[in-house]
């Protein structure tokens, strides 16, 4: 029985009946609840994520609804009253576990936040009225967001559950098993990659990776944003009175915010503002005089989060309060308060040597973990700081900063310092090797044309000492070829001029989709030595290679037109130019 309390100035809560997997429930609708605030906050199911509500462009809350996929997060509970809804809780047994074996046999779920909303969003494809070909699942993630595993694997464990395969019109091999392997070696790559510890199997796949926000107890006091507000009971209560800055997709150009160094080079570059784009949102919770639970639940959010100032927050509100306290980013806090890519720009001799200037904003950390790594692997390239107006930019983000520098390096290396770089149309490939020192080796080949979906093809080898476990050193090193070609070619986010982030939708960061992607070959090489990162070295090779088939522009990304927003042209950062 539901106890409501109409507040002053608000309608009172109607009770909606519905189906949830098969069972009757009843929840209240106050002021326009969502569907997905009714599953998580009133019928703890935790399964259904929220990575961007109410945008509606993650897909992490993907529910059934009748059987049809369905956003829950801009799906109003009122409107499935007298409906079916299903989760993977759900699913029929037979379903669920030829669909969570698929994805485990591809290596389709690394953190596993995204992974039961895209799981449904495909399977719903087994009663629909399209075609089932690789095209039809490509299509579906559009609704999605994974930043692991660079949809590859996804696409992959799709055609494989709905026994298609991997090419257009179906009726090859689809993706065969592969043995599960010992959880300790899975977990073992997984750190080596991620930078923290990282669990696999079944109950991953489900959306049971432990996140902070699914194991807050019920009756907490909830902060939500970013603002120093006082925590409420209720999440309903934390929304209504909390100053939202509400998402937006702009068109204004992207910014280069860092200037070239002086000199004569052989070859530069300028890049703009970079959005880690993980998809769990900062959150955390804690009771009274305890330690509050960590936003890396399961998985590194790329080094987004090893800062987050959430978890102090919320042990800070839960002594103060003496009562737990949830503390929760939304996407645009995220967005406009999480830590960015520093821009930066560079010069390069012919020799290799020369200058990086990188991007420092009021309130973000000394960079001298980048310099210190820059130093290690480019001590030829002297590196200067920076004060520039911005969001926060962070020293642990995926290969701030060297990447950049290792990737021209190689440009500069395989083009041969010619000036001008030779165009796209001359170019359209790009071999790069890049050894890591303390890591592994990557060599990568990239085609701009062809393959068998006409987008390109990458072929990566590595060199990753023992291998542990394959297929979890293949997915990342699909995330990583994915990101790097991202980076290049299409991310960034526009700045104004005081340094506030303008775009803060999930699809104004420019992240490739699923239907964008080359296909990808990967080639793992056993060694007989101490497993070590490699995907950081398949990064560093991509950027190089992708950036190299471009004919090396001098500003990154390179095809902002193929993002689906405008951008800024290569030869004038100021004018727009509209996609086609």
């Amino acid at each position: 029985m539901w106890l409501f309390v109409q507040l002053s100035g608000t309608p009172t809560a109607t009770a909606v009946s519905f189906t949830l997997n098969g069972h009757p429930v009843e929840v209240h609708d106050d002021r326009g609840t969502s569907l997905l605030d009714a599953l998580r906050e009133q019928l703890q199911c935790r399964s259904v994520k929220d990575g961007c509500s109410p945008q509606g462009q993650c897909g992490c809350c993907t529910v059934w609804v009748d059987g049809g996929a369905r956003v829950a997060c801009v799906t109003p509970v009122r409107r499935v009253a007298g409906r079916s809804v299903t989760t993977v809780e759900g699913l029929n047994p037979e379903l669920q576990t030829r669909w969570v074996d698929a994805f485990l046999a591809a290596g389709a779920s690394q953190c596993g936040f995204c992974t039961p909303g895209i799981m449904l969003r495909l399977a719903a494809l087994e009663h629909g009225n399209r075609p089932l070909t690789r095209h039809a699942v490509e299509s579906a993630l559009l609704a999605h967001l994974c930043r692991c595993t660079g949809w590859q694997s996804i696409v992959e464990a799709g055609c494989a559950a709905l026994g298609i395969g991997g090419t257009e019109g179906g009726g090859t091999t689809p993706v065969q098993p592969v043995p599960v392997a010992d959880q300790l070696l899975t977990q073992w790559r997984a750190q080596l990659e991620g930078a923290t510890s990282q669990r696999s199997g079944p109950d991953v796949v489900l959306g049971g990776g432990g996140f902070a926000d699914d194991c807050a107890p019920a009756g907490c006091l909830v902060q939500l944003g970013a603002a120093e507000a006082a925590p409420v009971r209720g999440l309903d209560a934390a929304r209504a009175g909390a100053k939202k800055v509400q998402g937006r997709h702009s068109t204004m150009p992207l910014a280069y915010p860092v200037a070239v160094p002086d000199g004569d080079w052989a070859l530069t570059l300028q890049t703009t503002w970079v959005e880690p784009a993980y998809v769990e949102p900062d959150a955390s919770w804690c009771p009274p005089d305890a330690e509050p639970a960590t936003p890396l639940a399961n998985g590194g959010a790329f080094g987004g989060k090893c800062r987050s100032p959430v978890p102090a927050r919320a042990r800070a509100l839960a002594t103060q309060w003496q009562h737990p306290v949830r503390v929760l980013w939304s996407r645009e806090d995220v967005v406009r308060f999480g830590p960015k890519r520093p821009p930066l720009s560079l010069g390069l001799r012919t020799d290799g040597s020369g200058v990086v200037r990188i991007g420092r904003t009021p309130g973000s950390p000394d960079l001298g973990d980048v310099r210190a790594r820059l130093g290690a692997i480019a001590p030829e390239v002297a590196v200067e700081e920076v004060d520039i107006l911005g969001p926060p930019v962070g020293n642990e983000l995926r290969g701030a900063g060297w990447v950049e520098v290792v990737a021209a390096q190689r440009a500069l290396r395989v083009l041969g310092g010619l000036r001008p770089m030779p165009a796209p149309e001359e170019s359209g490939r790009g071999q790069v090797d890049v050894s890591i020192p303390g890591g592994g080796r990557a060599a990568v080949s990239l085609e701009r044309e062809g393959g068998p979906h006409g987008r390109g093809t990458v072929t990566v080898e590595v060199w990753a000492g023992e291998i542990l476990d394959p297929v979890t050193l293949r997915s990342y090193v699909l995330g990583a070829v994915h990101q790097a070609l991202g980076l290049v070619w299409s991310e960034g986010i526009a700045v104004d001029a005081v340094g506030e982030p303008l775009d803060l939708t999930i699809r104004s960061f420019g992240i490739l989709a699923a239907r964008d992607m080359p296909q990808v070959e990967v080639v793992l090489h056993a060694e007989d030595r101490w497993p070590v990162n490699c995907s950081d070295a398949v990064f560093a090779a991509t950027a190089a290679a992708a950036w190299i088939a471009e004919g090396a522009p001098p500003q990154w990304p390179t095809r902002r037109g193929g993002a689906g927003r405008r951008g800024a042209t290569a030869s004038n950062p100021g004018q727009q130019e509209e996609n086609t």
